[in-house]
């Protein structure tokens, strides 16, 4: 009988290292998770569209101005400036105790003019940046009286040391702001404890294997042991007779062919997709660099992004705003260099492709909508090199639209119809679809 429950040793040990092994991935995944593209990073493409409409008729020192004069900031002026260090540009800290708004609003949206006109202190500042043209800002008055407002506030804040580490308690913070790497860490250690674990069960296994056979050999000495036990002691596993069997060729053999089956089938289905499609690029342009590390909103380089029904790629010139400063001497740069002394554009490879049969706007989904880029091209600001993320395909578009509740506050078009939704419908979000964004029409005509 002692034969008999040492043979229950090896499945006791495996469903223990299972158990280990789910518990250690629950918590990996726990400590590691991956982040919410819609809600964490650094949202490149942020509606700065929107911005102007809170700051229409907006005075100095508003709250709705300031926060307008972020994100007209962010989106227009921080590749080049910060409010406390120097960039491309001055930092603008007390900007407004410098110069008057009278002189910045011709400065920001022509400053050649103002160069042009010889005023002393645009001159000056053209010299000492080696005369570096600042580009012309299609801005109202009020939209740039926003800015001066968010440059401001952010001036009136106690100045944070240039080199500040990532993580670190900015003054008035407190020091609750978590150290970097923690949760990093926090995996780094489980993942230790997992090979310790497995290393541990492996020595237990062979450990215990040694000593069942050392327990079966004292067995096999014994003479009282009944013609059961015996059987049991000498009993050896048959896989020819495994092999032999009926049902498990047929089992082997239908799995076969239905593998076979969902292999072709999604081949066929897979004609003409292609997310994850990553190309070689003719520069190597990091939006990990640009848009996560230096947060850079997509709309500084893709201009057209809320205004055009492409997202156009940005010319030579947009780059040569920084890089005629910044890493001049690098290879990758010097490659614009040359594009623009040939006056070729870069050979950029596209990689969002939609067939010519259907109808896309891209303004319709980002100022319209209020999309973030995220939405469609994912973690942008986290990738080395672009790949398609989403999949592109009539049913993922279908299923945004179904899902998508329509923002129609404030918006007297859709009063009626909303009415009318809600009185078949109930509860029911008013979605896209509610609006016909479903019909075929809608995309192909």
């Amino acid at each position: 009988m002692t034969s008999i429950r040492l043979r229950t040793l090896p499945h006791f040990l495996l469903a223990l290292f299972l158990s280990f092994a789910a518990l250690d991935r629950a918590s990996a995944q726990d400590v590691g998770a991956a982040p919410d593209v819609s809600k964490e990073g650094v949202a490149p493409g942020a509606t700065a569209a929107a911005a102007p409409a809170a700051a229409a008729g907006a005075t100095t020192g508003d709250a709705a101005a300031i926060a307008a004069g972020d994100a007209l900031f962010k989106g227009n002026c921080a590749q080049c400036h910060a409010v406390n260090e120097k960039v491309v540009g001055p930092a603008l800290r007390d900007i407004s105790k410098r110069r008057s708004l009278a002189w910045l609003i011709p400065w920001i949206k022509n400053s050649s003019k103002v160069v042009a006109s010889g005023d002393e202190y645009a001159v000056k500042i053209f010299n000492e940046y080696q005369k570096q043209q600042m580009p012309s800002f299609q801005l109202s008055d009020a939209e740039i009286t926003s800015i001066v407002s968010y440059l401001d506030a952010e001036s009136a804040k106690p100045a944070v040391a240039a080199g500040t580490p990532v993580g670190a308690a900015k003054p008035g913070e407190g020091g609750e702001t978590a150290a970097p790497g923690t949760e990093a860490g926090a995996a780094k250690y489980v993942d230790i404890l997992l090979i310790v674990l497995v290393v541990v069960l492996i020595v237990l296994v062979v450990t215990l294997v040694i000593i069942a056979n050392i327990m079966k050999d004292v067995l096999r000495g014994r003479k009282d042991l009944d013609g059961r036990d015996v059987e049991m002691l000498e009993q050896r596993t048959d896989w020819t007779q495994l092999y032999k069997s009926k049902v498990v060729r047929g089992l082997a053999v239908g799995i076969f062919v239905l593998a076979v089956l969902y292999e072709s089938v999604q081949g066929v289905m897979a004609v003409g997709l292609q997310q994850g499609y990553q190309p070689t690029q003719p520069i190597a342009f990091s939006h990990k660099l640009h848009a996560g590390e230096h947060q850079i909103n997509c709309a500084y380089c893709h201009t057209s992004v809320y205004k055009s029904k492409s997202a156009n790629i940005p010319s030579a010139n947009i780059c040569m705003n920084c890089h005629s400063q910044i890493k001049t001497e690098s290879p990758e740069i010097k490659k614009i260099y040359r594009a623009i002394q040939k006056n070729q554009p870069i050979q950029w490879v596209r990689i969002h492709n939609l067939p010519d049969l259907a109808y896309f706007n891209h303004s319709q989904h980002t100022q319209v909508g209020g999309l973030e880029c995220q939405t469609c091209h994912g973690p942008i600001q986290n990738m080395e090199v672009v790949y398609q993320y989403s999949a592109l395909t009539m049913g993922w578009c279908i299923n945004c639209h179904r899902e998508t509740p329509l923002n129609t506050k404030g918006n007297g078009y859709y009063d009626k119809l909303v009415q009318l939704h809600d009185k078949a419908n109930g509860a029911v979000p008013f979605t896209v679809s509610s609006n016909g964004g479903t019909e075929c029409s809608k995309c192909h005509y």
